[in-house]
């Protein structure tokens, strides 16, 4: 059950970003100037690239104490990433 969670959570942002790019292809080719960044974003940072698309304003783009729900995913993918390497390390010196 706790792999099948892990499973969940790992995907779950960058399946809602692929769903979301496939349904409004137009809003994250406004957002992205080109493929490259939401595919690495997709890859990198997925909490953080959803929450940006999420939160973009047409026009406008991201302001004010949106900043701060895109620090939030910073931290959110960035303990992802620590958590990951602390599994691994942990794995290796058993």
């Amino acid at each position: 059950m706790g792999c099948l969670f892990a499973l969940f959570a790992g995907l779950f942002p960058r399946a809602v970003l692929v769903v979301f790019w496939i349904a409004r292809p137009d809003r994250v080719d406004d957002i992205f100037t080109s493929f490259l960044w939401p595919l690495l974003g997709i890859i990198f940072l997925p909490f953080t690239t959803l929450i940006y698309v999420l939160l973009w304003v047409p026009g406008i783009g991201v302001t004010g104490t949106d900043w701060w729900w895109i620090a939030l995913a910073v931290v959110l993918d960035v303990g992802h990433w620590g958590a990951t390497a602390g599994q691994r390390r942990t794995a290796g010196a058993r």
